[in-house]
């Protein structure tokens, strides 16, 4: 199973100067990238995240989810604030 990165994920990347790519990691949905060194792989595949959401069920729901999301993640450790800003 791969995950397709999508238009939302790049666009919230490019705002925060990282690059994104297609998880190399087993289970992770991408790898993030600063000026080329890696930083962290984010996202488990199996998981959908906000744009998945708004795509397959639409954008009431994914508002919901991301909701959800945002009040159970709160420990700001480095891969939850990117996932947070990247996926969410």
């Amino acid at each position: 199973m791969s995950y397709k990165i999508t238009d939302y994920t790049k666009k919230k990347a490019l705002k925060m100067q990282l690059e994104v790519k297609p998880s190399q990691r087993k289970g992770k949905k991408i790898d993030v990238y600063k000026n080329g060194k890696f930083i962290k792989a984010v996202g488990a595949l199996g998981y959908m995240d906000y744009p998945t959401y708004i795509l397959k069920e639409g954008k009431k729901k994914a508002d919901e989810r991301r909701r959800l999301y945002h009040l159970r993640h709160t420990k700001n450790t480095l891969g939850e604030k990117l996932a947070l800003n990247l996926l969410w």
